[in-house]
């Protein structure tokens, strides 16, 4: 019944996570869910109060512009301009996204033809790699190694990929690492990009959630990048509005013209008064951010002490709400999270759902009360592994 591309499909991760969350709180477990990174905390209110008052205007009311209004674009490139000292031009170097697995999902349809291949990591955010499939691509996957530093290793990817490859997908700060990459990768990869005519998405939905000092750099930094890739930015994370769905990109022109090619055809645009809410956020002081950080502050160095306690070393991550932790040794990812929602009644993201690559590891997400992560921690302490 369903096309080849639906049938090759793997189960959507959290949709698996969250059915066996749902049979344990039928038999009436008080799981503690630190699995899909949704923050816990509403959006700010001053954003909420600014869409109140979009959503009375009945010209929001209307089918939104495509590539998004262009106050929400020249908020988004003064945003990029104040935090990062990059430059963009609103009109022809930034389009609006509905929220950025939109345009993740979207930009191989614009460039890959059936038979090239997109450069994917692993573990890694899945729609990277199902966004090529659907485009009739092929995925490469880049392992991230906790030996690189969970970076991909360009130079061992061989020669007849690369002459077919036409995107790369990265990802930093990274989900599900909570990896950081620095000024001089993302040089390499530019170099990359330049030699190879290789097209490169950032996605970048974790940048401003940073811990202990640091502040991500951004591949738009970087001396060429402008002229080989593009980053997205999410709000969802930032200002705690996954479910609003608002995201902008940012970059070449004519890598952002070709994804709004493919938006034009297939959506209308996000809804304007979401827009308004988002100028808002972006334009208003920034304390909303930095407190939040401090509240996942508090969660990890939690988390972290309790994980130390039960044995598993864990570096602190610098950024992202995740921590990625190694599993005990004789157990699989999937068994050790099966473990902990049966006999602890916690949920945790088993590594191997993100890739390949990601077993031996879970993730953590940091969205619950320090409350709940202590009790998640002292229940984890009561297993026997």
């Amino acid at each position: 019944m369903y096309a080849d591309r639906i049938n090759a499909l793997p189960a959507y991760l959290f949709a698996t996570i969250d059915e066996a969350k749902s049979k344990m709180v039928e038999k009436g477990v008080d799981v503690i869910d630190l699995g899909v990174g949704d923050p816990d905390k509403p959006t700010p209110s001053h954003i909420v109060e600014s869409m109140c008052e979009a959503v009375k205007d009945p010209q929001n009311h209307k089918y939104p512009s495509y590539s998004g209004l262009i106050e929400f674009r020249k908020a988004a490139a003064k945003w990029l301009k104040d935090t990062r000292n990059i430059n963009v031009d609103p009109a022809t170097e930034t389009l609006t996204m509905i929220g950025s697995k939109e345009g993740v999902a979207h930009i191989p349809l614009a460039f890959i033809n059936p038979g090239d291949v997109a450069l994917v990591p692993d573990p890694a955010y899945p729609v990277y790699k199902i966004g090529t499939q659907f485009a009739g691509g092929k995925p490469h996957i880049m392992p991230l190694l906790e030996e690189n530093g969970f970076l991909p290793d360009l130079d061992s990817i061989p020669q007849d990929i690369i002459a077919k490859s036409k995107l790369m997908f990265l990802n930093y700060p990274n989900n599900p690492t909570s990896a950081t990459a620095t000024v001089d990768f993302f040089k390499e990869v530019v170099d990359f990009a330049e030699d190879n005519n290789i097209v490169i998405v950032h996605d970048n939905a974790y940048s401003d959630i940073v811990f202990d000092g640091y502040k991500s750099p951004s591949f738009l930094e970087i001396d060429g990048a402008m002229d080989v890739g593009i980053e997205l930015y999410s709000l969802s994370k930032t200002y705690n509005m996954t479910g609003w769905r608002l995201a902008f990109a940012a970059g070449n022109s004519e890598i952002i013209n070709g994804l709004g090619k493919v938006k034009s055809n297939i959506d209308s645009g996000a809804f304007d008064a979401i827009q308004k809410a988002g100028i808002t956020a972006l334009a208003s002081s920034q304390q909303c951010v930095e407190d939040m950080n401090k509240t996942y502050t508090s969660r990890r160095d939690t988390l972290l002490k309790g994980l130390k306690e039960m044995g598993l070393e864990v570096k602190p991550p610098k950024a992202t709400f995740y921590v990625w932790a190694p599993v005990p040794e004789k157990y699989k990812s999937i068994e050790f999270s099966k473990l902990l929602l049966e006999e602890a009644g916690i949920v945790a993201t088993p590594g191997v759902g993100f890739g390949e690559y990601g077993e031996g590891y879970i993730r953590f997400a940091l969205t619950r009360s320090v409350d709940r992560i202590s009790e998640a921690v002292e229940r984890m302490g009561k297993l026997e592994i």
